[in-house]
């Protein structure tokens, strides 16, 4: 018994040994390190790799070949080996934004173990950062009111199930008796209803903008615009399987008609102000699709409309009632008046043509919209920046 204790004492010591290893393993390791003139210096322990680069959204773009054609890629710079097999590198000063990187270590990318925050944009998983200064204070965590974020279950009848939503809910929102009008927000192909959240930094932008008196306080419901799933990954009965991009009942219509499902949630769950002029309805890529596709379908149903870098037509194979009559319900939609319908898109973004053809249409339609150029591709910069333009122009 007396050896028995012995041995339980020594394997307790050398647990306790081992988490603390682990516990303290490179906290003598800063990265990133923000510097006060915005420049930013990361570091990597690897004493045995050969080559150790940087690759993020914030060093010079490189064109790659994808399934859509060249598109413009994070670029790479190789760190400097120093003592220990300690590399580092550090940029030139950034601008205020949100950045991501990850590192390659001898051709095999790996997320920082220095750095614990981190995104998740379908199946990868990528470091993050903030400069601060300008735009990107608008990402962070500030002293003002703070809203709140619920994630909720709602029916959808349409679609035979019941699905998740996230709902943010402005500061004082819980004490008051008013009511709201409301955003509906909508992700990309991929995505669900956390994209907007951790990836778009919305509950901060709409934080930081309504306290700095730019925006009116709103509701924003994000939705989960796969109709073939309930809820982000993770979070179903499915079980814990890898996240894709192309998804069955993928943009065919089948979203679009169950949204009736959603307002009718909402309204009856939250104050709202349940009329045309206290709506409006945003989405990036695919989400700008369903944006379009919901605003004609339901014509008479929302005053606001934002389409960032938006996919316009179904393919062809498609066939849905949502998508029949397409000029004709864009003319009812006009005739039925809207106060914005603000379309937005880099230059070097994949669906700049898709998007110049369809203002073509509008323009012949006297469809009147405002049109948002920016530079850069189908990046989260962007859409970040056009959701911090778009808000304030809400509800006014």
């Amino acid at each position: 018994m007396k050896k028995f204790s012995i041995l339980l004492i020594f394997l307790l010591t050398a647990l306790t040994v081992g988490a603390q290893e682990a516990l303290w393993s490179h906290t003598e390791i800063t990265s990133p390190e923000v510097h006060t003139d915005g420049s930013v210096t990361f570091r990597f322990v690897a004493p045995s790799a050969q080559k150790v680069e940087l690759t993020g959204d914030f060093l010079p773009p490189r064109r790659v070949m994808t399934p859509k054609g060249e598109q413009s890629a994070a670029g790479v710079a190789a760190m400097q080996r120093g003592e220990g097999g300690l590399w580092e590198y550090t940029t030139q000063p950034l601008a205020s934004e949100l950045y991501s990187y990850s590192f390659l270590v001898d051709g095999l990318r790996v997320t920082d173990p220095n750095n614990v925050y981190l995104n998740r944009d379908i199946a990868s998983l990528t470091n993050i950062f903030l400069v601060g200064g300008g735009q990107g204070d608008l990402y962070g965590v500030q002293e003002v009111p703070h809203g709140s974020v619920t994630r909720c279950w709602y029916p959808s009848p349409t679609l035979d199930t019941s699905r998740r939503l996230s709902v943010y809910t402005p500061a004082g929102y819980e004490d008051s008796e008013r009511e709201y009008p409301v955003l509906y927000l909508l992700h990309g192909m991929g995505g669900d209803e956390e994209a907007w959240l951790s990836l778009g930094r919305a509950a901060q932008i709409l934080d930081n903008l309504i306290a700095q008196g730019k925006a009116r306080e709103m509701i924003v419901v994000m939705t989960n615009g796969n109709a073939a799933l309930q809820a982000a990954p993770g979070e179903t009965t499915q079980g814990l399987y890898k996240p894709t991009t192309r998804l069955p009942r993928t943009m065919e219509g089948s979203f679009e008609e169950s949204f009736q499902d959603v307002i009718d949630y909402i309204d009856t769950h939250y104050r709202t102000r349940a009329e045309k002029s206290g709506r409006a309805i945003a989405g990036l890529s695919m989400g700008g699709f369903h944006a379009l596709h919901i605003s004609r379908y339901y014509a008479d149903m929302f005053d606001y409309v934002g389409l960032f870098s938006a996919a316009i037509r179904p393919e062809r194979a498609v066939n849905s009632p949502v998508y029949d009559d397409f000029e004709g319900s864009l003319e009812q939609q006009k005739r039925n008046g809207l106060k914005l319908y603000w379309i937005a898109c880099g230059e070097d973004d994949f669906l700049w043509e898709h998007n110049k053809n369809y203002r073509a249409l509008l323009d012949e339609m006297a469809f009147p919209y405002t049109f948002r150029q920016s530079d850069g591709g189908h990046t989260w910069r962007n859409w970040r920046i056009y959701l911090s333009e778009f808000v304030p122009q809400l509800f006014r």
